[in-house]
């Protein structure tokens, strides 16, 4: 929201002080806050002003203020000026951090951010206040937004009727141009768009009066020479033989505010002359040169205010942008961009061009009314083209993540989350007993590495049966059949209902990954396949649970080894698979989800068999996920009992030498991604099951297609608004950088506490697209209006 401050400066001098007080309040508004302070006596500064003012005279450059020829400016003459213009900066800065006006500088700097629109209005009779740089200040310099007119104390509002027009009327008064080029400024009200525009060139006084009579004018501009004389008033060139005061038309004048008339410009020397006199006849704005300018400085600027002003921007934006734009000539022309300056009536409220170009009659005693209607007007074209580039920008990310483009980067992005969540317990009902090297060179291995001998197996099996585990699964390769020395194995591996043996399905034709074939004592039924799904990254992300084995395949196994694990455990608590009529499968109340060919952030997988996320249990090392035991440490009785009673045990091998191993979301301290060993994927999954069915752990999940699209549309309107409201680029930057932050953290938190997959990659990606789209399009909407302005400006 637009603030409005007002500066009220009472009677005083520069001997004794001035009151001030301050006003502040949204804008249309009455004012919310009122501060009283004074600005102490500083006798020095008028001596500063007038230092500085000779300097800049001194200068010697042809203006607008008469006609004279061009001079050449010598360079230790620029630093004179520059020089006077440092001591005028720092007493003047130094005057408004005095005591006295303490209260109003902390009162300005509570009630207003950086990031809002400021209308600052200095209310004072004083001249020399008038023509002091307050931009200077930090009040000005430090809000970006923020921009000063100064103001007569007596003030009213003219009661205006205009008349219905399309286009912005301008009676644009070209005067005595002797020395100057004023043909520059006709050029560019000639291509200005959206304009009818009125030349009346070195006029006759009867002349400028019967058109200021005729009709209703919405601008008024004059360019030409004039002055400030010693009494404060102005004048200005109409011809080579005539000039004349503000006075001398006021009746026409008063005419013309009546009917409509919203601006006068005076791109001429000296105006604030004529800028109080025109404050008198109550107009609603105007802008002026404090000083003489020059020639190239008074174009530059009127070019640069039609740029920004007929593009769309406020008023006072325009006139700030249009000022300061003008630093780029300082090295030639010192000071310029303190030169331009609005004088406003209190009363009013500063024009929109597109309220102007699309005027109707109206009373203008219902000017804020009118006002706030155009905002709203142009506010719902804001709106409406917001949310066009937000729609097309979702679109468009839409329709690429559709195609897989983000998906590496999404599950790069998916890992990092994984990584970060909070550390979870170790699962009470895992044991895995690892295969370790050293456990290889046992004596009951018979010198047999990369699997357990018979001898070996019979032992270790031995040994956790007197202490009844609830199911043991043997992640080991086993092809041959058990020795016949060893028939109690064979027959315990026959009999026992709680052991599960693996064996790998893969493609019967496949020569680089084969299959291979379940133990041959182990009924079909206590077989499990350890067939695992890994990303084109060669992560394991994904847990294949189910298959329909090819008819020729040595594996027919239809469940996942662990998933057979969970089974058997359930089993003792009452629980058993039961397939939905969506293809789900459901453990008691719970039910296990199909992991779909469009899922988060997969877009291109194959989604065969049955396959669920691998929300794996967060730990500082992945081994951590259940209680873990050598061989050699449980043929040694190194084992308590309570770590195997009633638990699922899972023997597997562990020595790297066997190369049972799987990337993983985790990294290492390197950045690498940490490989975990094939026993403990098998026990992430096991416990994953168990946990869902008997804790509640929430299993990954993700929104469905509608809900992806409206959270990523979410964004994208997020961006259009951030590039509505921020203007500044940097504002507008650390915006966006702040919004990726929140954007990262809801992610993050609703991953880690909720197991929900939001899509990050493509909702970042679309809250910078649509705020770059809206950027672009705003300036193209300028460059648009301005193209013709433009075009012969130069």
């Amino acid at each position: 929201m637009a603030k409005l401050v007002v500066l009220k400066v009472g009677e005083g001098s520069f001997e004794q002080g001035f009151p001030v007080t301050m006003q502040i309040g949204e804008e249309g508004d009455a004012p919310a806050v009122q501060t009283l302070g004074k600005l102490p006596p500083a006798p020095e500064i008028p001596q500063y002003y007038n230092c500085w003012q000779s300097a800049y005279l001194c200068l010697g450059h042809s203006t607008r203020l008469e006609a004279k020829p061009v001079q050449v400016t010598n360079v230790s003459v620029i630093e004179d000026c520059w020089h006077a213009v440092q001591i005028l900066r720092n007493r003047l800065n130094s005057w408004i951090h005095s005591e006295s006006f303490r209260a109003i500088r902390e009162k300005w700097l509570e009630k207003l951010s950086p990031s809002d629109e400021i209308r600052a209005i200095l209310q004072t009779e004083d001249l020399l206040l008038q023509r002091l740089p307050w931009h200077f200040c930090d009040f000005f310099e430090r809000y970006p937004k923020a921009e000063l007119a100064l103001s007569a104390p007596a003030y009213e509002r003219v009661k205006q009727v205009s008349q219905p027009k399309d286009k912005v009327a301008i009676l644009a008064i070209l005067g005595d141009s002797t020395g100057i080029d004023t043909q520059a400024d006709r050029a560019l009200l000639e291509k200005l768009p959206g304009a009818m525009v009125q030349f009346l060139v070195e006029p006759q006084r009867q002349e400028l009066n019967n058109q200021l009579w005729s009709q209703g004018w919405d601008i008024l501009f004059f360019a030409g020479h004039s002055s400030s004389l010693v009494n404060g008033d102005g004048r200005i060139c109409l011809n080579r033989t005539e000039s004349l005061s503000i006075s001398d038309l006021k009746y026409a004048l008063k005419t013309a505010v009546a009917h409509g008339l919203r601006l006068a410009i005076f791109n001429s020397c000296d105006g604030l002359g004529l800028a109080r006199e025109l404050a008198n006849l109550y107009i609603p704005q105007v802008i002026v040169m404090r000083e003489p300018v020059p020639d190239i400085v008074a174009q530059e600027f009127l070019k640069n205010f039609l740029y920004a002003f007929a593009g769309g921007q406020s008023f006072y934006l325009s006139v700030r942008e249009a000022r300061e734009r003008l630093q780029g000539l300082e090295d030639e022309y010192p000071c310029a961009s303190w030169l331009p300056v609005i004088y406003q009536n209190p009363a009013e409220t500063p024009p929109l061009w597109a309220a102007l170009s699309r005027s109707v009659s109206f009373d203008r005693s219902d000017n804020n009314q009118s006002h706030q209607r155009s905002r709203k007007r142009i506010g719902w074209q804001h709106l409406w083209r917001m949310l066009l580039t937000s729609s097309l920008v979702t679109v468009a990310t839409w329709g690429v993540r559709y195609l897989g483009a983000f998906e590496s980067l999404e599950l790069k992005v998916f890992d990092q989350f994984m990584r970060l969540r909070p550390h979870e317990a170790t699962d009470p009902r895992l044991l895995v007993v690892a295969i370790t090297e050293e456990d290889f060179k046992l004596p009951e291995q018979k010198n047999r590495t990369g699997s357990l001998s018979d001898l070996a197996l019979a032992k270790l099996l031995e040994k956790l049966e007197q202490y009844q585990p609830r199911a043991i699964g043997l992640d080991i390769y086993r092809e041959e059949e058990v020795n016949p020395q060893f028939k109690d194995l064979a027959q315990y591996m026959q009999q026992s209902d709680r052991f599960i043996a693996v064996c790998k399905i893969s493609e019967p034709t496949a020569k680089e990954d084969p299959s291979v074939a379940p133990p041959p004592e182990i009924p079909e039924a206590r077989q499990g396949f350890s067939d695992v799904v890994l990303d084109p990254d060669g992560v394991l992300r994904r847990y294949l649970v189910a298959v329909n084995p090819h008819p020729a395949s040595i594996c027919s196994a239809p469940y996942a080894f662990s998933t057979q694990l969970a089974f058997r455990y359930l089993a003792a608590e009452g629980i058993f698979p039961q397939w939905t009529s969506q293809g789900h499968l459901q453990l008691g109340n719970v039910i296990l989800p199909r992991l779909q060919p469009h899922t988060g952030g997969y877009q291109t997988i194959d989604a065969a068999g049955f396959q669920m996320l691998l929300n794996y249990r967060s730990y500082r090392s992945p081994e951590d996920i259940a209680n873990k035991v050598t061989l050699t440490e449980v043929l040694q009785n190194r084992v308590k009992p309570d770590d195997v009673r009633n638990r699922i045990v899972l023997i597997g091998v562990t020595a790297p030498s066997a190369g049972d191993y799987f990337a993983t979301p985790y990294s290492t301290s390197g950045g690498a991604y940490q490989k975990m060993a094939g026993v403990f994927v098998h026990a992430q999954m096991v416990s994953q099951i168990l946990s869902a069915v008997q804790n509640q752990r929430p299993l990954l999940w993700v929104l469905p297609q509608g809900g992806e699209f409206l959270w990523i549309w979410g964004w994208a309107i997020l961006g259009s608004v951030l590039a509505w409201r921020y203007r500044s680029v940097l504002h507008l930057e650390l915006a966006l950088a702040i919004t990726m932050l929140v954007l990262y953290a809801l992610c993050f938190a609703l991953l880690a506490y909720q197991s929900c997959w939001m899509p990050f990659v493509p909702s970042a990606l679309a809250l910078i697209a649509t705020s770059t789209g809206v950027v672009v399009q705003n300036a193209s909407q300028k460059q648009g209006q301005s193209t013709d302005l433009y075009a012969r400006s130069n």
